[in-house]
């Protein structure tokens, strides 16, 4: 295990693979109601996993990183229109607006994870290991998270008539608000109250929304094999998707540290651009995969492109924060 983390390999990431092999051995658990629907505990628990973030959020820290305009603008850029128009060029390149059956639902959850907002507990981590810019690392991935609760269903619109079992627009409006808004603004208005008491207790929250996020990979799941929807699916092209998944990572990666360096970014700031604006959520994805396609059978597939790029980001990060962190220390 030790190993496993020192490149990057969480428990939760395994966790996550297996919640999938789990699904394909047995899909009618998940899709069973009777005695209780695994589906329905992870719908409320989206709503608890919002209410929580309102609860957790540092006001503190969100207020020493609002100095930084540029870097800003340069991180939350990178996240919702750098990437969405990179994986919108590749479709075009590639035949993806083409696409039949379940591969046209692979190109759509691509898409879905270029919309996605940035994570916020890795992404301040690894800044920490690398030495980069702290509070504005925490200012961004939260403001960033909040941002993605607008701007991930919007970019979605391009395609909500194209994916069996997603809602309506407005539909998908009202379940925001019932699922997502009302928690986080209830969140932050109990925040003066009780927020000490969520900073102090976040490893257990924590480890609620990682529960969360395991149930509703595995009914997704469930629903996915249940209805055949890998039926076709060849090893190969789960490898190419891998590749494509590591070459898009890379492709942000090496554009935002070229850019924070003709922006004349110090090392620190650099750090932080880059991490913080290439890295998407796997937190969000989950939670908005049930608002966007609740009972849609591709949500499995749609689900696979971000999962994949959420296990090779926290692998390849982990590798570049400590090699720049030992020569931040090393640094006259």
């Amino acid at each position: 295990m030790k190993f496993l983390r020192r490149i990057g390999l969480e428990p939760f990431v395994l966790m996550l693979f297996g919640s999938i092999f789990v699904a394909w051995l047995a899909p009618s658990i998940g899709m069973d109601r009777e005695p209780i629907s695994l589906g329905d505990i992870a719908t409320w628990g989206v709503s608890l996993i919002f209410l929580f973030y309102g609860l957790r959020l540092d006001w503190s820290g969100l207020k020493a990183g609002l100095v930084n305009t540029r870097l800003h603008i340069l991180i939350h850029v990178s996240t919702f229109v750098l990437f969405p128009l990179i994986v919108l060029a590749a479709m075009w390149l590639f035949g993806g607006f083409g696409a039949e059956g379940n591969r046209h639902y692979l190109w759509i959850g691509t898409f879905f994870l270029a919309a996605l907002p940035s994570t916020v507990s890795s992404s301040v981590v690894m800044v920490s290991i690398a030495g980069g810019n702290m509070p504005a690392a925490i200012f961004n991935a939260s403001i960033s998270s909040l941002l993605g609760v607008f701007l991930t269903p919007l970019w979605m619109g391009i395609f909500i008539n194209n994916i069996d079992g997603m809602h309506g627009l407005g539909d998908v409006i009202l379940k925001l608000v019932i699922q997502v808004i009302v928690p986080v603004c209830a969140g932050i208005a109990l925040n003066p109250k009780f927020g000490a008491f969520a900073q102090k207790h976040k490893k257990k929250l924590r480890l609620f929304d990682e529960a969360v996020i395991l149930m509703i990979v595995y009914t997704s799941f469930c629903n996915s094999f249940e209805k055949k929807m890998f039926d076709g699916f060849a090893l190969s092209e789960l490898a190419v998707l891998s590749a494509c998944m590591i070459a898009l990572f890379i492709a942000v990666f090496v554009i935002i540290w070229k850019l924070s360096h003709a922006m004349g970014f110090s090392r620190e700031d650099s750090i932080t651009a880059t991490f913080c604006g290439s890295k998407k959520s796997l937190v969000h994805g989950s939670v908005m995969s049930k608002v966007l396609f609740d009972n849609a059978a591709a949500v499995g597939v749609v689900l696979l492109p971000t999962m994949l790029y959420h296990a090779f980001q926290l692998i390849i990060v982990s590798i570049i924060a400590k090699r720049m962190g030992e020569k931040s220390k090393n640094a006259p």
